[in-house]
C-alpha cells in the first residue's frame, strides 16, 4: 500500500504562503494598535501561523485511512523546558 500524499506539494506551498501572511497581518494589526511587542515577536503572538501545515497533516493522515485519528491541540499542553 503506497502513501497518499494529497497535492502535499501544493499545499504545503500554501501553508508557506499562509505562515508568512499571517505573521504580517499579526505585525501590522499590532501597530495599528499601538500595542505592537518588540522585534519580531508582533508576528508570532496571533497563534495562527501554523494552521496551514496542520491542514496538511489532517489532510495526510485522513487520505491515508486514518478516518478516526485523533489530533489534541491544547495549548496548555505546549510548556517551554
Amino acid at each position: 500500500m503506497s502513501l497518499d500524499l494529497v497535492s502535499y506539494e501544493q499545499k504545503a506551498n500554501e501553508a508557506v504562503k499562509a505562515f508568512w501572511g499571517n505573521r504580517e497581518a499579526a505585525r501590522q494589526k499590532q501597530i495599528e494598535s499601538g500595542k505592537a511587542d518588540q522585534g519580531e515577536r508582533a508576528g508570532v503572538t496571533s497563534g495562527k501561523n501554523m494552521d496551514g501545515f496542520l491542514a496538511l497533516i489532517l489532510d495526510i493522515i485522513h487520505a491515508n485511512g486514518l478516518l478516526d485519528a485523533e489530533i489534541h491541540q491544547n495549548r496548555a499542553m505546549l510548556r517551554r523546558l
